[in-house]
């Protein structure tokens, strides 16, 4: 219940019409006087658009199939080299039936299927222990978890690991580097996309904060947020207020154009409401959350791209990261990268790290390819877990610092 800045949640694991008015009327006491509660608009039902389908509801799938996909992936990862020492494979699933109602008289369901198989790699090469991770997430039914999809799932996080293992460590320095849009878009959900949300620019308490119309990135640069990108993970028809999900532009060929907003800090900060109120469950608070969130694809080729490095670091796959949204720096892990040698990939290398100033970052990408790869995640904020998925095409950045063994 909301009166002026004040908003109070109630929960309740509770399903019958006359516990749920109860305890509706239990929120809307605390916030306003008995002379200013007043009858509620009717309930109106309006279905909104799925903007993703479920052939196979997971729900109806026998055990059986959903633990011989994780023998499957064991299998498929032990197979690939005798340095693998540990393998596992995690099946994780998730059907959530939304509902949302308030005084005004919207109603709206949405309901939510989401999958996932992870695998972890462990292997050992003359007393080195490296690991490779890789996962097939979504907003679909089980149809999207066929073998061989498992499979290549499971290959690729041993092929990772093994290859790491056997890596030189990374030299630190500063180097070009080349973004593969294999490496996923944790760069962008990090460095930019956080400090993009609504609550943390009204604060002040984002580098991108009271920008709006200016210069905060290099003008190759688009940033897109898509709640309704089909079948990724972030994906819904509407987001935890009813708003419906829907492709917002945050960042416009290099100029901030809005924020990720909620109910709330839309009115607050005079901009359109985005979709983007999301929260873990009914026991949680709606808060500013990405879901889909992406740099948009260029017109490069990226094989011209790689050429155009004589000597470089070519990142192809991201682990995570921490970055302050405050000034706007960062550090992520690399989990898969290579030197670059006359526009050519050449030795692999471990234990490298990426840092730097998002906006600073943004601002001197100088070449953005016409590919676009997507990484999938739990995203943490406020106490919070949220599914997400990020996107980006093969990107070069002239110069940024990675961390790695001093020579």
């Amino acid at each position: 219940m909301t009166r002026g800045d004040r908003t109070t949640y109630a929960a309740g694991n509770v399903t019958d019409g006359d516990d749920l008015v109860a305890l509706a009327g239990r929120a809307a006491a605390s916030v306003a006087d008995e002379s200013e509660l007043h009858e509620a608009a009717s309930l109106v039902p309006d279905e909104l658009l799925r903007p993703h389908s479920v052939a196979i509801d997971p729900r109806g799938v026998p055990v059986e199939r959903k633990v011989a996909l994780l023998r499957l992936a064991d299998q498929a990862a032990r197979a690939i080299d005798p340095r693998v020492v540990q393998v596992t494979a995690t099946y994780a699933e998730s059907v959530q039936d939304v509902g949302v109602a308030n005084s005004e008289g919207l109603s709206r369901r949405d309901t939510r299927v989401r999958l996932g198989v992870a695998v972890h790699v462990v292997a050992r090469q003359d007393g080195v222990l490296e690991s490779g991770f890789e996962t097939i997430r979504g907003t679909r039914g089980f149809e999207m978890l066929g073998d061989d999809a498992v499979r290549e799932v499971a290959e690729t996080a041993a092929r990772r690991a093994v290859r790491s293992a056997g890596a030189a460590p990374a030299p630190a320095g500063t180097y070009t580097v080349v973004l593969s849009s294999e490496a996923g878009g944790t760069l962008i959900h990090e460095s930019v996309g956080h400090g993009l949300e609504a609550d943390l620019n009204l604060k002040g308490l984002s580098v991108y904060a009271g920008r709006i119309g200016e210069k905060v990135a290099s003008e190759l640069i688009t940033v897109v947020d898509d709640g309704r990108d089909p079948g990724q993970r972030g994906t819904a028809a509407m987001d935890d207020e009813g708003t419906p999900t829907q492709r917002t532009v945050l960042i416009d060929k290099g100029i901030l154009r809005t924020y990720l907003s909620d109910r709330k800090h839309a009115a607050k900060l005079g901009i359109a409401r985005s979709g983007n109120a999301r929260r873990e469950s009914f026991r949680h608070p709606p808060i500013c959350r990405m879901t889909n969130t992406m740099i948009e694809r260029g017109e490069t080729d990226p094989e011209e791209i790689l050429r155009s490095v004589k000597d470089g670091v070519f990142v192809k796959k991201m682990g995570g990261g921490q970055v302050d949204v405050v000034s706007g720096t960062f550090a992520f892990e690399i989990t898969e990268c290579y030197r670059i040698r006359d526009g050519k990939l050449a030795e692999p290398l471990r234990g490298a790290t990426l840092v730097g100033q998002g906006p600073t970052l943004m601002s001197e990408i100088d070449m953005v390819g016409w590919d676009l790869g997507y990484s999938t995640g739990t995203c943490g904020k406020d106490g919070q877990g949220a599914p997400v998925a990020d996107a980006q095409p093969t990107l070069r950045i002239p110069s940024v610092v990675v961390g790695g063994k001093l020579a």
